[in-house]
This record gives C-alpha cells, sequence and structure tokens, in this order.
C-alpha cells in the first residue's frame, strides 16, 4: 500500500484544511480526529502523522507521547460526554486503513450491555440516520479542543 491509498496518509497531506472533526488536536507526532461512520459523539482516533503499520515501528518520540494523549483524550471525553470510562483499542486491519490508529472511545452509563467491549464496534455498523453527522462530529471536536487548551501540560 502506497501512502497516496491510506486514508490517514490522504488526511495528512490537507493538515492546514483540515475540518475541525479531522484535527481534534495534534503534536509533531500525532493527530487526533472524530471517527466518521459511527452512531457514538466522541469516538475519537488517535494516528501517527506519518505511515506506519504496526505499534513495534513506532519511534521513541512517537511512543513517548502515546500514553500521554491516551490518557488526556480519556480526561477530555469524560468531561465533554460524561462518560464512565473510555476503551483504547487498536487493530488497523481494515482495508485503507492498515495505518496505526487508536480508537479512544467512550462508554458510558447508557450503553446497552451488548454494545460494551468488543461489541462497541457495532456503533460503526449503525444506519445513516443513526451516525454522527459532520456537523455533530465538529461540534464535538471543538468542545475536546477546548477542555483539551484547557490544560496545556496535559498533552
Amino acid at each position: 500500500m502506497t501512502t497516496a491509498e491510506c486514508y490517514p496518509c490522504a488526511k495528512e497531506a490537507q493538515f492546514d484544511s483540515l475540518p475541525p472533526r479531522e484535527h481534534v488536536a495534534s503534536d509533531r507526532h500525532w493527530r487526533v480526529a472524530h471517527a466518521f461512520g459511527t452512531a457514538l459523539p466522541g469516538w475519537l482516533v488517535l494516528l501517527p502523522r506519518r505511515h506506519v503499520t504496526a505499534v513495534h515501528d513506532l519511534t521513541d518520540a512517537e511512543a513517548a507521547t502515546l500514553g500521554t494523549w491516551q490518557v488526556s483524550l480519556s480526561g477530555a471525553l469524560r468531561d465533554v460526554t460524561g462518560c464512565d470510562k473510555t476503551y483504547v483499542v487498536q487493530f488497523a486491519e481494515a482495508e485503507g486503513f492498515a495505518h496505526v490508529h487508536f480508537h479512544i472511545v467512550p462508554r458510558t452509563a447508557e450503553l446497552p450491555q451488548e454494545q460494551r467491549g468488543p461489541g462497541i464496534f457495532e456503533l460503526l455498523r449503525a444506519p445513516e440516520s443513526e451516525r454522527v453527522t459532520a456537523d455533530q462530529a465538529d461540534r464535538m471536536a471543538l468542545a475536546l479542543r477546548a477542555r483539551l487548551g484547557e490544560h496545556p501540560d496535559g498533552v
């Protein structure tokens, strides 16, 4: 796969013009986006800004901030969505998405039992009428960005 065929790399090439949903926050090594095609507001994706397809290929610098990002994003999601906890998941197996990425997913108390744990991925298969719209994702992204900006030492 070339980086031209990689969805995250194609978005990274447009970095300066990305809408809020595609650029919630970033640093030199990582970019945070709101997931598309999900029925769950606040479902985030943490992506390395360079093309990498396996966690063991992350640089020391990327690895050094990975945990900080995961914890900071989890805290921001708790504050903005009211979730009880977050799931952090990494597979990078879907066609066009072999680029390493971490799903940071808010889990609320109201979430049905069958959608907890691995069942959360059912929310990526919801009918289009139930999915988060681009406008909703942008609003969530801006709320999360504002929350992350309140704690500049957190990321």
